[in-house]
């Protein structure tokens, strides 16, 4: 039986040996496992060589302030929390809604949640109080820890039912976060947790209007972090900056999971605008060694003069779209690193990546990582070289995999039988390196966040002036990409700024700032096929090449030109 320890052992010892790390690496077997309990109190908690070292170091750059807490800290201060979340009634299985932005709070509740077998549902700051309504209802949620300026959000939700947490000022109705600082220090759960006990629910843009529900287990993400672990090379004693928002995948795989796995240091910077100058500052000065970011992040790094920041880096990656070579050559004359690209989802862990000490084709999101088992699939699911990125099942299931998307009714579908099909398309060389060609549906990234086309147009067609809507990618020199929307009118209507003003009023009013459309072309047709769907493909394609010359092509407004859109602008 291989045990999480000897798993984590392992990857460690082969660290640079990628084939010896392919060939002889086994996930741990499938046994009753809490990781919060088995592995961060019971090991990094407790054990002399780790206890006292930093677990968490967030700098708050605006106050210029930091915080640091130990494992042995973090481990007692989580066992308060569970204690005061078990106090309010909160037991195995029931589901907490977590909306906090990078303060301490959120990795006590994190663990804590984890001890007691409660789900979390993760959600960014971000969202707004239509999409809250819809987590609340479909997440099922029995509690809610909000930051006190999210408090507000929640008056006309009717949440009144549910256990509510204030992290902050105290509100009517909320109880105080900070009231679980006179809980006790010891804590012991009800039972032993099993490896497939549901631990996670991720709200993921999907191809339908309502984002799907991703549920991951106490083993899926804890374990199969250590594939992510080792995609990034990081080592006990590490200090790991990943550049990521609360509420989405990638913070758990580079601010929680991997990480800890390591044994290393999770580091947060916290800046009120995002600031590259002030941030490679903070990378120097507090000895960061390891760095993830998204390629947003680092094209704004490469427009400093990097090599006058002198950093103690020892491993850089990107991950979200792949990265071009201009931004990993400045790099790598400035810091003598090479940005190792990576990839996975939100329904996985790292399942592909370039890993360290190995020769990396720029481009490239490298090859499959150890304990994943990649298949390239044609349409009908054959092997090819072009094609699906698909997962084996059955007994080569990997560890990192979620249990399924969950229906209202409980139900899990998409990770049964065969195959997992990941929905990302990919060319294979000769060499087994992966290169990334598109989405077999039409999700895109922007600013590293998913967006659905499909949840965007649904929006759009509510306001009573838009009778066909149309949303692809237009290429943008720092997002990758910013959501632009082509659209039909109904008859009548005129094709004039009011009429943009109006639609951008109505999405600012309805949308997360993430997932705003930023550039609206009011068209007169709509491509489609003989079947009457709308060919998304053609509009992307107009985008990608700035072909202004189509016939399709309509009036196009930019965001930018309504100086009435400044305020909510300015909180992207």
């Amino acid at each position: 039986m291989t045990t999480f320890q000897e798993a984590r052992a392992f990857l460690l010892k082969h660290r640079t040996d990628f084939d010896a790390a392919v060939k002889g690496f086994r996930w741990p077997d499938p046994a009753p496992f809490n990781w919060a309990l088995d592995w961060f109190d019971a090991e990094l908690a407790a054990n002399a060589d780790s206890k006292d070292r930093p677990a968490l170091w967030i700098v708050d750059a605006a106050q210029d302030r930091q915080t640091k807490l130990s494992f042995a800290a973090l481990s007692k201060r989580s066992n308060q929390v569970a204690n005061f979340l078990r106090a309010q009634g909160l037991k195995r299985g029931d589901h907490l809604l977590l909306l906090l932005g990078n303060a301490v709070p959120l990795w006590e509740t994190m663990l804590a949640a984890m001890k007691l077998g409660v789900v979390v549902i993760p959600a960014t700051t971000l969202l707004t109080a239509d999409e809250l309504r819809d987590r609340l209802d479909r997440g099922k949620a029995k509690a809610v820890i909000a930051a006190e300026d999210q408090v507000a959000k929640f008056a006309s939700l009717g949440a009144e039912s549910i256990v509510r947490i204030v992290v902050g000022a105290a509100s009517s109705g909320w109880l105080a976060y900070d009231e679980a600082a006179h809980a006790s220090e010891s804590f012991a759960p009800d039972g032993p947790t099993n490896a497939d006990d549901p631990m996670l629910l991720y709200f993921t843009s999907g191809t339908t209007a309502k984002p799907k529900l991703v549920r991951h287990s106490q083993r899926s993400y804890p374990v199969g972090h250590l594939s992510t672990m080792y995609w990034i090379g990081l080592q006990p004693g590490d200090v790991h900056l990943n550049i990521s928002s609360p509420g989405w995948a990638k913070h758990a795989w580079s601010c929680f999971f991997a990480p800890w796995n390591a044994g290393a240091t999770v580091f947060v910077v916290n800046q009120p605008r995002f600031d590259a100058k002030s941030l490679l500052a903070t990378i120097g000065r507090c000895g960061v060694t390891t760095l993830c970011a998204p390629p947003t992040v680092w094209r704004l790094f490469i427009q400093e003069n990097l090599a006058s920041f002198k950093v103690s880096l020892r491993e850089v990656c990107g991950a979200g779209e792949p990265l071009n070579p201009e931004v990993i050559d400045k790099v790598q004359a400035a810091w003598g690193l090479t940005i190792r690209d990576g990839y996975g989802q939100t329904e996985t862990t790292a399942l592909a990546g370039n890993s360290p000490g190995q020769p990396i084709k720029v481009g490239s999101m490298g090859r499959p990582l150890p304990g994943y088992r990649v298949q390239i699939s044609d349409a009908d699911g054959n092997p090819a070289k072009e094609g699906e990125v698909t997962l084996v099942l059955g007994v080569n299931r990997p560890a990192g995999l979620m249990q399924g998307y969950q229906s209202d009714d409980g139900k899990l579908s998409g990770a049964e039988g065969e195959l997992y099909r990941s929905g990302d398309v990919v060319f294979a060389d000769e060499d087994g390196y992966l290169t990334f060609v598109g989405r077999s549906d039409d999700v895109f990234k922007s600013s590293d966040y998913r967006i659905s086309p499909f949840e965007l147009e649904s929006v759009l067609l509510e306001h009573e002036l838009v009778a066909e809507a149309a949303v692809v990618p237009s290429p943008d020199p720092i997002r990758l990409a910013i959501p632009k929307a082509f659209v039909l009118l109904t008859s009548g209507a005129e094709r004039s700024p009011e009429t943009a003003l109006s639609i951008f009023k109505h999405l600012h009013a309805r949308l997360a700032p993430f997932k705003r459309i930023r550039r609206l072309e009011i068209v007169t047709e709509l491509p489609k096929t003989i079947s009457g769907k709308i060919r998304r493909v053609h509009l992307r394609r107009l985008e990608r090449d700035d072909d202004r010359n189509d016939p399709l092509r309509g009036r196009e407004f930019r965001e930018e030109d309504f100086p009435e859109l400044a305020k909510t602008r300015s909180e992207t």
